[in-house]
């Protein structure tokens, strides 16, 4: 029955993240500020977002996201004044541009080579088994050598 218990609490935590204090009293405001959030990186956690994150700094970051929404930033300048703030890394999904080339390339190079390397692979172990058929001569020999030790043991 405790594990049930705390595997409801861990389960209900990303719930614990989002203070009443810190809402907006628009709903359309506090929507957007709910969903940026989402996009937008706790520098802390690392792998969570802001939205979900219990630490410090996200609800700093969740107060801060709300007040630009206030002042009437579009969600672009948000994270533009996030990402000149805290460097790119706090967004959860980079942009594509020259610095993130590689994050978003590399992924399908690497299919492209593994696939490449699969297929390579098939095709030697092919070749392999179209050389490895003996001759009929061959296999006569084979045969008179294999009777000839069965005679002899």
């Amino acid at each position: 029955m405790r594990a049930l218990i705390l595997a409801l609490m861990l389960l209900a935590a990303p719930a614990w993240a989002s203070n009443p204090s810190e809402r907006l009293d628009d709903p359309a405001l506090e929507e957007r500020a709910r969903a940026l959030g989402k996009e937008l990186r706790c520098l802390v956690c690392q792998n969570q977002s802001i939205d979900d994150s219990d630490a410090d700094f996200a609800k700093d970051m969740r107060l801060l996201v709300r007040e630009r929404i206030a002042t009437g930033d579009s969600d672009e300048e948000v994270i533009a004044y996030l990402v000149d703030r805290y460097g790119a890394f706090v967004r959860l999904r980079p942009a594509f541009d020259a610095t993130t080339a590689i994050l978003w390339i590399t992924p399908f190079v690497v299919i492209v080579l593994a696939l490449g390397g699969g297929g390579a692979y098939l095709l030697s172990r092919k070749r392999v088994e179209e050389t490895a058929a003996l001759s009929e001569d061959e296999e006569k020999a084979l045969n008179d050598l294999l009777s000839g030790r069965s005679e002899r043991g």
